[in-house]
């Protein structure tokens, strides 16, 4: 049987980056929570914690990190039968999603906020690429995942919400600077765009799809949806946003859609682990409820 007070001290380590934030956390001292730590690796003859400037887990770490998300998860529901009639153990429950900066930027903040009314449990949302979410679901590092991924999830089940659509805009000074003569092919292949990170290829789909174009290297990046937008506004580069945030920028001229406004809708869907547990049955009851409100998804 694993020792779950050292295991609670390897996943603290891991979550907070440090044996001093971890013990902060615990209300232990740094050097209790080294002593746990040390003593599971000796018992299981393995390591688990690279340390280092953060501490980062091995893959044995992080699969027993994920082991020891699942179990809390399902002690939760019995937080009630064995704390008495308040339901109160002290021991606070903390979620662990991957989520897409576009969906945090419109429709997931009404989900995440509905969930914490309803249950009062704490969310650690981890940022990454839509399509790139699935695969911290399929490393144990979180228990669900907004994702534009649809392959299947070994553990797991998927539930299609609807698609985000994004929208190509620029500022009227940007149009004037570098689409006066109109946009065509050859005045898009010379003018700057805004890419979230390395893998976003959302603006060279526009551009393939839109003109036939394989859209040159000409990108600023900006890792902030917010940013994406007021560097727009600012007449920076031209840029994909979803219709969410563009729309009242366009509807006061502050933006301008770029010819011949085709629209790209990005497929999501939420993939969460089979696991009986009623915190996992309510925030994926609040994520539906979200999208269909404002993806129109079937979720």
């Amino acid at each position: 049987m694993l020792d779950y007070a050292s295991l609670a001290a390897v996943g603290a380590v891991i979550r907070e980056g440090s044996f001093e934030r971890a013990a902060a956390v615990l209300g232990m001292t740094a050097s209790a929570v080294s002593q746990r730590v040390r003593g599971l690796e000796e018992r299981l003859g393995a390591v688990l914690i690279v340390r280092g400037q953060p501490c980062l887990p091995t893959d044995l770490g992080r699969t027993l990190c994920a082991h020891l998300d699942r179990v809390q998860l399902l002690e939760v529901d019995l937080a009630p039968a064995l704390a008495g009639r308040d339901g109160k153990t002290g021991i606070p429950l903390t979620l662990r999603l991957a989520v897409n900066a576009d969906s945090l930027a419109t429709w997931f903040p009404q989900a995440a906020a509905a969930f914490g009314r309803e249950t009062g449990i704490l969310l650690d949302l981890i940022l990454d690429d839509e399509a790139h979410t699935a695969a911290r679901l399929r490393s144990g590092e979180v228990l669900a995942a907004v994702t534009a991924d649809p392959d299947p999830v070994q553990g797991c089940r998927t539930v299609a919400l609807g698609a985000l659509r994004y929208v190509a805009c620029a500022s009227p000074d940007f149009m004037s600077r570098h689409f006066g003569a109109g946009v065509d092919a050859a005045a898009l292949a010379k003018a700057p765009c805004m890419r979230f990170d390395r893998r976003d290829m959302l603006q060279a789909r526009w551009a393939g799809e839109a003109y036939g174009l394989s859209l040159p290297a000409l990108a600023n990046w900006v890792p902030s949806t917010q940013g994406f937008l007021d560097l727009a506004l600012a007449g920076l580069a031209w840029g994909l946003h979803p219709l969410e945030l563009a729309r009242p920028h366009i509807a006061a001229g502050r933006l301008i859609e770029l010819p011949p406004y085709l629209r790209l809708d990005v497929k999501l869907y939420w993939t969460v682990v089979r696991l009986h547990a009623a915190a996992l049955s309510h925030l994926t009851r609040a994520v539906c409820t979200a999208a269909s409100q404002s993806l129109g998804g079937d979720g």
